[in-house]
């Protein structure tokens, strides 16, 4: 018997049937949208006023949105992580993308490849209460050995070892690889595609409580969109009228995208936002939608600073790959019972929040020893109070291919700070007043400088964080 059979054996539907005989509601569905690479301001909702999302503006409307939300890393995989399992990338030792490896002054910190099977996933938690559990679309959490359906899911679908897709058409493969989907027609886009199984999965759930983890491989690159989509945006593109010295702008030897006027990354949006209007409507004609939390977010920061920089994170600075605000901070929209429509709000939270505040809307005991670093949030979504202030912490300890040298922060309140690893020097930002990160404050607040430098320094001891090491000498 796997763990996983052991785990799903020892409680299962009891746990269901319990809370609705004492609660007299029937249990709460999840849908868990996880877009890839989506920067903050991506949204009508949170700012575009290039991008069309009517359908996911609409969503955060009838829900929170929260203006302070992080990825718990600037890169995909170990958000990813952070999210199943309610711990830090630093404490699973998974901090890098999977797999990267690049090296510069100094070789990057050792990390596994995978997440570990001892590991007891969300899904896990979900399944053995009962809830049927299904996962669409990109894994990038290692190989055969570890995925989805090895991590507390009943289904996979497209979710592998693949950071990225071949081609977001059927049959959705290049010589790097291919989506595992079967079957297909000429011309099938990726986003569509993934969202037919969203919905079958919707279907066949019918009737038990259930976690759908919707995760497109949208907006990652390659660019690639509808013909028809991509029409639609160039008219647009072209009445702004930019030239290449106003779309970008050269910061730390980079250039950097100042505008969002691109028709082709426009167009993946405006798919993933027909996607989303899809599975609302679905859950809507299953006569489920009072029943279900809906939940929008993205891994990391908007793409800004290499390889084609499609996306603008203006104001934030910089993009994926960095610990500025443009790398990490990221849209996060909740809908669902008890969420007060058309709300905000700034409480900031991570990734690792996910585990505890579902288990908690679910009315699902709590496993503090998994999602230990994790918050309960539950009483900020549904306004019964505001969760006591805590440090949030990020642990990039390798050489981005979006330019970044290894880091590590910390944000307190509305100060944050970040330290740069090649030489210990450090930067001091008020992100309440400063979103930019454009007034570097370390040495006009030099005892708040040392009180979050040796807040971090403790915490990467006590959660034994893996830092890069010293090039040996030639």
């Amino acid at each position: 018997m796997t763990r996983r059979d052991f785990v799903g054996s020892l409680i299962a539907a009891p746990l269901v049937a319990a809370a609705m005989a004492q609660g007299g509601r029937r249990p709460l569905n999840f849908v868990l949208f996880l877009l890839d690479d989506l920067g903050w301001t991506d949204l009508g909702c949170t700012g575009s006023s290039f991008y069309e999302t009517p359908g996911i503006d609409r969503l955060a409307a009838q829900g929170m949105l929260f203006t302070d939300a992080y990825a718990a890393c600037p890169v995909c995989s170990p958000t990813r992580a952070a999210l199943l399992t309610g711990k830090y990338p630093a404490r699973l030792k998974l901090t890098d993308y999977l797999v990267g490896t690049r090296s510069g002054k100094m070789l990057p910190a050792e990390y596994i490849d995978h997440l570990p099977l001892e590991e007891v996933t969300l899904a896990e938690a979900l399944h053995a209460a009962g809830y049927a559990t299904g996962f669409v679309g990109k894994w990038h959490l290692g190989g055969p050995p570890y995925y989805p359906e090895h991590q507390g899911f009943d289904s996979n679908v497209g979710g592998c070892e693949l950071g990225h897709p071949p081609s977001y058409f059927y049959p959705y493969s290049s010589d790097g690889g291919r989506v595992p989907i079967d079957g297909g027609t000429e011309g099938e886009y990726l986003t569509d595609r993934l969202t037919d199984e969203a919905l079958k999965f919707l279907d066949r759930s019918a009737g038990r409580p259930y976690f759908l983890h919707f995760c497109h491989y949208a907006v990652h690159n390659p660019q690639q969109a509808k013909a028809e989509d991509i029409a639609h945006y160039e008219p647009k593109a072209a009445a702004l009228g930019l030239t290449d010295d106003q779309r970008y702008a050269e910061w730390r030897g980079r250039r950097v995208r100042q505008a969002q006027d691109s028709p082709v990354y426009a167009a993946m949006i405006h798919s993933v936002d027909e996607s989303v209007r899809r599975v609302l409507a679905k859950l809507d004609q299953l006569g489920v939608a009072d029943d279900t939390m809906v939940i929008f977010t993205s891994d990391n920061g908007g793409l800004s600073t290499s390889e084609g920089t499609p996306t603008s994170n203006l104001p934030l600075r910089a993009g994926k790959g960095w610990l500025f605000e443009g790398g990490t901070r990221v849209p996060l929209i909740v809908r669902g019972p008890g969420v007060t429509a058309g709300t905000a709000s700034a409480v900031p939270v991570t990734s690792t929040d996910f585990y505890p505040t579902m288990l908690s809307l679910a009315d699902l005991p709590a496993r503090p020893t998994q999602h230990v670093d994790g918050q309960d949030l539950s009483a900020a979504l549904l306004r019964r109070g505001t969760p006591p202030t805590r440090p949030l912490f990020w642990h990039y300890p390798h050489y981005s291919n979006q330019g970044s040298p290894p880091c590590g922060s910390v944000r307190l309140g509305e100060w944050k700070l970040i330290e740069w690893y090649e030489d210990g020097s450090v930067e001091l930002y008020n992100v309440a007043e400063d979103v930019t990160e454009s007034r570097e404050l370390s040495s006009q607040h030099a005892a708040k400088t040392a009180e979050l430098r040796d807040m971090l320094h403790d915490w990467r001891a006590s959660v034994g964080a893996n830092m890069p090491r010293p090039k040996p000498e030639s």
